[in-house]
C-alpha cells in the first residue's frame, strides 16, 4: 500500500492489490471509493480496444478464412449423407443441423467476448473460453475450470488427428480409382495405397514453419476448386428423375446423416482464431455479420451438392462423390488425382494444429538440445499412427461419420451448450429458463449423434470386416495380410 498524495484531507490510494483482485471478480463488483467519484464511473473494459494484432484480418479476409475452414473435402461427402436420410429428410436436415451448428458457434463467440470483459483480457481461444466460463461461473463449478480448459485442448488435438486419418483414406481411394484403370492386372488394395502415402506425408509434415505451408495450402485450394467444378459437371449432366430416389430413409440411418453433416460442416476449431485476429471483431456476429454470411453460403452449397449428388447416384453414392465419377474418362480421372493431391497438401496444414498443441505440452520437459530429434520423432510417429489407423478401417463413409459422431458432435455442439449454460446460470437463463431448455435440446442432439452415430458406424465397420475372409492367424484379415505382402514386394 502506497500513500501518494493528500488533498483536502482525503487520501488517494494507488496499487491497492486486494481491491483490484476483488474488482476483477464478477461475483464481487466493488464500489469502494477513496477520495474520488471517478472510481464508480470507471469506463467498462472493452476487449476490442486492447487487442494488438500484428497483422489483423479485414472483414472480407475473415469471411474468406471462415469459408475455407468449412468448405473442404467434407462437401464431397454430402451425397453419401443424403443417402442415409433420404432426399426430403436430407434437405430439411441439412438446414436444421446447419442452423444448430451456426448457433453453437455464435454462442461460443458471444460468450468469449463477454468473458473477456470479466477477465479483462483482449481475446481468448476455444479452450480458454471454456475454462473461463467455469472460472467466472457458479462457485460450485469453479474448481472445474482447469479440467474444462484441458479437456477442450486435448479434444481438439484428437479431432484433428482423427481428421488426418480420414484424409489418408481420401488420398488412397482416389489414387486407387485412377491407377486401377491403368494397371488392371495388378490392382493394389486400399490398405496398400494407405501405406504408400506414408513416405510423402512424413516428409511434408517435417515442415514446422506455418509460413512455408502457405504455398501448399494455396495449391490445394486451386486443386479443390477445379475438382469441385468437374464433379458438379458430372452431377448435373443427365440427372435422373428425383422421384426415383428415396424421400425419407430409415430412422436407424439418420445418426449417420447427422454425424456426416457435422463432420463436413463444423469448423469449430478455427472460429476463435479468426475472430481474435479481426481488425473489426464487432462485425463477426450480428446481422449480416461474418458468421451469418459464411454459414449461409456453407449450408447452401452443402445442401446443393448433397441433394443433386444423391439424385445423380442414388444408393450407389460413395463416401466421396468423386469416387462415383467414371473411371475410364480423362476428365474424371484428373478430378480424382487433383482431389488426392489437394488432400495431400492440406494434410500438412491440418497436422500443424495438433502438433502445436502436443509440442506446447512437452517442450518444457525436454532438453533444448534434444528438441529437434524429438520433434522429428513425434511428427513421424503421429503420421505413422494416422496411416495405420486409416489402413485398419479404410471405409471412408463410415470413418467420416464416426469422426463426426465422436469428436465434432462433442466439441461443436455439446461443449458450446454446456459453456453457454454455465456462463448464464447466475446471469439469468431468460424467460421460463428458455436458454436452459434450448441448450438441453442441443445437448440431446449432440448425444444422439455421439452414441447412436458411433454405434451405427462401428456396427457398419464390424459388418464389413466380418464379410472379409478372416485369417486363422491372430484374427488378421486376408486383405490386411495381402496389403502387407504387397508393400514388402514393392
Amino acid at each position: 500500500m502506497k500513500l501518494d498524495d493528500k488533498k483536502g484531507g482525503t487520501i488517494v490510494l494507488e496499487n491497492f492489490n486486494s481491491t483490484a483482485n476483488l474488482a476483477s471478480n464478477p461475483g464481487f463488483q466493488s464500489t469502494l471509493t477513496l477520495g474520488s467519484k471517478d472510481v464508480i464511473n470507471e469506463k467498462p473494459y472493452n476487449p476490442f480496444e486492447h487487442r494488438q494484432v500484428e497483422h489483423p484480418n479485414s472483414t472480407i479476409g475473415s469471411l474468406v478464412h471462415l469459408l475455407k475452414s468449412s468448405l473442404g473435402s467434407g462437401i464431397l461427402a454430402m451425397p453419401a449423407a443424403f443417402k442415409n436420410a433420404g432426399l426430403a429428410a436430407g434437405a430439411l436436415g441439412t438446414i436444421i443441423v446447419g442452423f444448430i451448428c451456426t448457433h453453437c458457434v455464435y454462442v461460443l463467440v458471444r460468450t468469449s467476448q463477454e468473458l473477456c470483459v470479466d477477465a479483462k483480457k483482449p481475446s481468448m481461444g476455444f479452450a480458454e473460453t471454456c475454462g473461463a466460463a467455469f472460472e467466472y461461473g457458479p462457485k460450485k463449478l469453479r474448481p472445474w475450470a482447469n479440467f474444462a480448459r484441458t479437456f477442450v485442448d486435448y479434444a481438439l488435438t484428437c479431432t484433428y488427428l482423427a481428421a488426418l486419418c480420414v484424409y489418408v483414406v481420401f488420398i488412397a481411394e482416389n489414387f486407387k480409382e485412377v491407377l486401377d484403370e491403368y494397371i488392371p492386372d495388378y490392382k493394389l488394395s486400399v490398405e496398400t495405397y494407405c501405406a504408400l502415402t506414408l513416405v510423402p506425408l512424413v516428409l511434408i509434415c517435417q515442415i514446422r514453419n506455418l509460413k512455408w505451408l502457405v504455398p501448399f495450402s494455396a495449391i490445394a485450394n486451386v486443386f479443390l476448386v477445379i475438382c469441385f467444378a468437374i464433379t458438379m459437371y458430372y452431377i448435373f449432366n443427365g440427372l435422373p428423375n428425383p422421384a426415383e430416389r428415396e424421400m425419407v430413409a430409415s430412422v436407424t440411418q439418420w445418426p449417420l446423416f447427422i454425424s456426416t453433416v457435422i463432420f463436413a460442416m463444423e469448423g469449430i476449431g478455427v472460429v476463435m482464431p479468426v475472430e481474435n485476429e479481426m481488425a473489426k471483431p464487432e462485425q463477426f456476429l450480428g446481422c449480416p455479420g461474418v458468421l451469418n454470411v459464411a454459414m449461409t453460403v456453407v449450408i447452401s452449397l452443402y445442401g446443393i451438392v448433397g441433394f443433386f449428388g444423391y439424385i445423380k447416384y442414388g444408393d450407389d453414392v460413395r463416401g466421396s462423390v468423386t469416387l462415383n465419377l467414371p473411371q475410364d474418362e480423362i476428365l474424371a480421372q484428373s478430378a480424382k488425382i487433383l482431389m488426392a493431391l489437394a488432400i495431400l497438401f492440406t494434410y500438412s496444414l491440418q497436422f500443424y494444429v495438433p502438433m502445436e498443441m502436443i509440442w506446447r505440452q512437452l517442450h518444457n520437459s525436454i532438453s533444448v538440445r534434444y528438441h529437434n530429434i524429438t520433434q522429428i520423432s513425434i511428427r513421424t510417429a503421429a503420421v505413422v499412427g494416422s496411416v495405420a489407423l486409416a489402413a485398419a478401417f479404410p471405409d471412408l463413409e463410415l470413418f467420416i461419420s464416426l469422426c463426426g459422431a465422436i469428436f465434432l458432435s462433442s466439441l461443436g455442439l455439446l461443449t458450446p451448450a454446456i459453456v453457454d449454460t454455465v456462463h448464464n446460470w447466475d446471469r439469468g437463463l431468460g424467460t421460463y429458463n428458455w436458454i436452459l431448455w434450448k441448450n438441453v435440446f442441443i445437448s440431446m442432439i449432440s448425444l444422439i449423434a455421439l452414441f447412436a452415430g458411433s454405434y451405427v458406424s462401428i456396427q457398419g465397420m464390424i459388418h464389413k470386416f466380418n464379410t472379409i475372409d478372416s485369417s486363422p492367424v491372430l484374427g488378421v484379415s486376408n486383405s490386411t495380410m495381402k496389403a502387407i505382402n504387397e508393400t514388402l514386394v514393392l
